[in-house]
């Protein structure tokens, strides 16, 4: 059995991932990045809560280094305290202070001095929770009858007006269930929350509830290669779903290079039968002309590993909630709606009728090509690999 060594992240990785994480990225997606399995980026979350610690920083009143340095030589020039202060314009007891907690007179090192001093600033400051149970006990409360920390926050402010001690914003109580270090909360409170998660998510991500997102293996838009950004080369298509009455779907597929369009007949909206849909459509094209297929997070796409093992066409996944990703597929999705008006039965077209309306959208010419029909442009990129 191999093992891998434990991997120590550097400052620099600390911030990238938590950079990803608040744009939305799942664990796995991050993970990739680092070759490392989801769980080792969720350690390394969880321990804030997924809440990104701010960034520190010294007082502006605190010592230097450059004035502990200044310290340093007064000390080996045998000058009083006295003098060293008056020479930094600080009182004589905040020297006396600074020396006294880091050897003595005769141990006393500027950049130890410095080190040991941030290093001792490094503990988290009581909320104002930790420091009244009486608060603390209404919040706890408040949040057993599903209150969210949004509602407490607000009704506190009203009930207690004039009273600050009673007031606290509903990122404190966020805050104070997510990071457990802070021993204010009980943990078992956030299943009173409506989301129920472990760890707080960002505003970004997709919710998870009603399977919406649950893509695992999901490769993010920002890996796709470069050459599928710029237009450049054929063969790489975006991929929806449209929806009508009763259940009723059609799978669309536009080529970003021609926006040349395909209409595949959905049966149902399971992974099964889209995946299935999508395969027999990829059979239609050359495979230089099918290369990529970029979708959005639904559930449908489920078992898109099945459709690259069996097309040897690689999926990449949209971030949540972004359909500009996919903005040739969303304007094409909007033209779609000329012939397939909302709330429509969309199971009563054939496959015959959904590529008679493709065909009537690829023969119109398209602004964007410079008037050129993306069957022209597509038949084009047809004739070059023959």
């Amino acid at each position: 059995m191999v093992y891998r060594t434990r991997i120590k992240y550097t400052a620099a990785q600390k911030a990238d991932i938590w950079d990803r994480w608040q744009r939305g990225e799942s664990m796995t997606s991050i993970g990739r990045v680092f070759d490392r399995p989801s769980s080792s980026i969720f350690n390394h979350l969880s321990s804030a809560g997924g809440i990104r610690p701010p960034s520190r920083r010294r007082s502006q009143l605190a010592l230097t280094l450059s004035e502990r340095e200044e310290i340093s030589r007064g000390i080996a020039s045998h000058l009083s305290l006295r003098t060293i202060a008056a020479q930094l314009g600080r009182s004589p007891s905040t020297v006396s202070r600074e020396i006294n907690r880091n050897g003595g007179l005769e141990h006393y090192r500027a950049n130890q001095a410095d080190k040991a001093t941030w290093d001792r600033a490094h503990r988290p400051k009581p909320c104002k929770l930790a420091g009244s149970p009486l608060l603390r006990g209404i919040v706890a409360r408040k949040l057993k009858s599903n209150w969210s920390p949004e509602q407490i926050a607000g009704w506190l402010k009203r009930t207690y007006p004039r009273n600050e001690n009673f007031q606290v914003s509903h990122e404190t109580i966020y805050r104070s269930l997510f990071i457990q270090t802070r021993g204010v909360l009980k943990k078992e409170l956030q299943l009173y929350l409506r989301t129920q998660r472990a760890i707080r998510r960002s505003k970004h991500a997709t919710l998870k509830r009603d399977g919406l997102g649950q893509i695992t293996n999901a490769v993010s838009i920002r890996e796709r290669p470069a050459s599928v950004e710029d237009r450049a080369v054929p063969g790489h298509w975006e991929g929806d779903l449209i929806e009508g009455s009763n259940n009723s779907y059609i799978a669309t597929l536009v080529e970003r290079h021609s926006r040349y369009v395909m209409l595949a007949k959905v049966v149902r909206k399971d992974t099964k039968t889209v995946i299935s849909a999508l395969i027999k459509q990829s059979k239609k094209l050359p495979t230089e002309l099918y290369k990529s297929l970029t979708w959005d997070r639904g559930k449908e796409m489920a078992d898109h590993r099945r459709f690259t093992l069996a097309t040897n066409i690689d999926v990449y996944f949209c971030d949540p909630s972004s359909p500009w990703q996919r903005g040739s597929n969303e304007n094409t999705n909007r033209l779609l709606r000329q012939y397939f008006p909302k709330g429509t039965d969309l199971s009563v077209h054939s496959q015959a009728k959904l590529s008679a309306v493709a065909r009537q959208l690829n023969e119109r010419p398209r602004k964007t090509l410079k008037y050129e029909t993306p069957a022209d442009r597509f038949n084009a990129c047809v004739a070059s690999i023959s």
